[in-house]
């Protein structure tokens, strides 16, 4: 388990690495070579790596579990290593759109594989999956976090050789999955290959998915986690882009006043330690918290993160304490935000007990949740960064989590319904505050 979640901080590292120089390289491309980059071409670059993503986990997921958890986890570094490769040989906009595509794929490969590990070596412990689903969280953010603390600097140093060095990155994530991972699926496997010499193997995988697409669960799920992940990905795909530069049209706008590489770099190392501290935190409150309480937590603390950050943006010039309290209430609000995406991650992990031998074309629904999302909040976030700057990334991401609420309060009367479906796993899953 050290080892996949050492191979996953690798490999988040790289994707981050690569999109935040992707969003420098765009903003000064016209001294490459290239043409002018404007924000919503930003948005539809970034929503490519997505759109891949979003179609092709289900398809590596059940690939996943016919040829192992394992073996699947192979691909997606080496995807990515081409992609790298690709993308520091060439200005073209199309040429960098289908870079953009094949590294969503790796992702789309690495993730359900992953994340079905996960599933299989937690079947029986709500404490062990509450811990690993937390630490899968920890290890992707802080590796994306890490990525882009670095990537200002790296490009800044090298320029577009720093993509060349990130290929070697995924040859890291390639060896410690090649070497430092156990194959515990061999039985599901064997299964997955008896299936498919009387060939049903397509058939069932598929109609199970299916079944489990038309679970009211999922439906609920499925808005909450997609409006959560919206809400941060606006900000993945526009932040460095909107700080990297000073936009004359929002003069009023702190923000906007063009920052230095080496300060982007400083505050993500500080949102990023913020962020794994609210994972950890959260992550070892399954058993006391229900998972809707703690995704309801996350989208409150969201809403003092977007308060917070107005105060910030708009305190140039005025007493200190005012824009302090502004940095506190986002570092309070995005340490308690921190907690939905493991809750979120621990909800479809409980689904997968349905299928245990389709635990990674189901847990595959998590990289469709958040390419769905990742999407979404990269074409708002292109608009309202286009319209309002920083202002409208702060109101486009509290619209977003606002949009959560409900289907939530929905997925909340059910949630009891999943620990009734396995009664064989030794867990007191919706424990708080004490009781039942």
């Amino acid at each position: 388990m050290r080892a996949v979640l050492g191979g996953t901080f690798t490999l988040r590292f790289s994707t981050g690495l690569t999109g935040a120089m992707l969003a420098v390289y765009l903003a000064k491309l016209p001294e490459h070579g290239g043409e002018v980059v404007h924000a919503s071409t930003l948005a539809l670059l970034a929503s490519a790596f997505f759109v891949s993503e979003l179609l092709l986990s289900p398809v590596f997921g059940i690939l996943s579990d016919r040829l192992g958890h394992h073996r699947m986890m192979l691909v997606g570094p080496a995807f990515g290593a081409v992609a790298v490769i690709l993308t520091g040989l060439t200005t073209s906009l199309p040429l960098l759109g289908g870079t953009r595509l094949l590294e969503g794929a790796s992702t789309a490969a690495s993730v359900p594989s992953i994340l079905g590990y996960i599933a299989l070596a937690t079947a029986g412990s709500e404490v062990l999956r509450g811990k690993a689903a937390a630490r899968f969280e920890g290890a992707t953010l802080a590796g994306l976090g890490a990525g882009f603390a670095v990537a200002p600097l790296l490009f800044a140093a090298i320029g577009p050789t720093a993509f060349f060095v990130n290929a070697l990155v995924y040859g890291v994530s390639f060896l410690i999955y090649r070497f430092g991972v156990e194959d515990r699926d061999a039985a599901e496997r064997a299964a997955a290959h008896a299936a498919a010499r009387d060939g049903t193997t397509g058939r069932v995988a598929w109609s199970r998915y299916a079944k489990l697409l038309r679970s009211s669960h999922v439906w609920l799920l499925a808005p909450t986690w997609i409006a959560v992940n919206a809400s941060i990905g606006l900000w993945f795909s526009q932040s460095i882009f909107q700080f990297s530069r000073i936009d004359p049209r929002f003069p009023e706008q702190a923000l906007h006043r063009g920052f230095h590489p080496m300060q982007i770099s400083l505050a993500a190392v500080v949102v990023g330690v913020v962020f794994g501290a609210g994972l950890l935190y959260w992550g070892n409150r399954f058993r006391r918290y229900r998972r809707t309480t703690i995704i309801l937590y996350g989208i409150g603390g969201g809403a003092v993160l977007v308060a917070g950050g107005l105060v910030l943006n708009h305190a140039a010039g005025v007493f200190i304490a005012l824009p302090l309290a502004g940095v506190l209430a986002m570092a309070f609000g995005l340490f308690v935000l921190a907690g939905a995406t493991p809750a979120a991650l621990g909800l479809l992990a409980d689904m997968s007990e349905r299928f245990p031998t389709d635990r990674g074309a189901i847990m595959g629904l998590y990289s469709v949740f958040l390419a769905v999302g990742q999407i979404v909040g990269s074409l708002i976030g292109g608009v309202a960064a286009g319209m309002h700057g920083i202002d409208g990334l702060l109101v486009a991401t509290l619209a977003l989590l606002l949009v959560a609420l409900a289907p939530l309060a929905l997925l909340r009367r059910q949630e009891h319904q999943l620990a009734m479906e396995h009664p064989e796993l030794e867990i007191e899953p919706f424990v708080t505050e004490g009781r039942s």
